[in-house]
């Protein structure tokens, strides 16, 4: 017996392929989008259809842009540049109001488990604009797991014979924590990563 009619288990099972929607919220999505008035659905499907025809990859740093170069590439200098897994790290370090450099979306990270070698991601731009000249440090801002440390090794390896000055953002302890609830990595990394005051 169908527990959902075609239209709705359709539409939940798209949902269901959205990351971290499991079959529960997927439903709940579907439900949603069902009670919308017509007006309210057909936005929504314009919404998804509009930011998928005018949404693209800039040609320089490889974040999200409505046009061939983002804003970012078109404003700042490229003096610093922050290389960063995906676009949303670049949202992320945005909403800092920290950082006046540029970015460079790799678009993955080194993980011989999943077959994702050097060449599967976006080192060969971040080479190419290095040659190019102006730049004075790459900012290594990779997750702190086991790919994103051998992402950021592998590309400083490669930056650092050029002269550039290469740094990985500061890992450690939040603020805020006690010490007997941290965790070993993060309290052994505090350590090693220690500042004079």
């Amino acid at each position: 017996m169908k527990v959902f009619i075609e239209p709705i288990g359709r539409l939940i099972n798209e949902f269901a392929k959205l990351p971290g929607v499991g079959a529960k919220t997927a439903q709940r999505f579907a439900y949603k989008i069902i009670n919308m008035s017509e007006a309210e659905a057909q936005n929504f499907a314009d919404a998804i259809l509009g930011a998928k025809k005018k949404v693209r990859y800039c040609r320089i740093c490889g974040n999200f842009s409505e046009e061939e170069v983002c804003d970012i590439c078109k404003t700042r200098p490229n003096e610093i540049i922050c290389v960063v897994k995906e676009p949303k790290d670049v949202v992320a370090i945005e909403k800092l109001n920290e950082f006046g450099g540029v970015y460079h979306v790799l678009h993955g990270a080194i993980s011989p488990l999943d077959g994702v070698g050097p060449d599967d991601i976006n080192i060969k731009g971040l080479l190419k604009r290095i040659g190019e000249g102006g730049v004075k440090e790459v900012i290594m801002a990779t997750d702190t797991d086991v790919e994103g440390e051998a992402t950021a090794m592998y590309i400083s390896g490669l930056i650092k014979p050029l002269g550039i000055k290469v740094t990985r953002l500061a890992r450690g302890l939040p603020i805020g924590t006690d010490l007997e609830y941290a965790d070993e990595v993060s309290l052994a990394r505090a350590f090693v990563e220690r500042k004079t005051i």
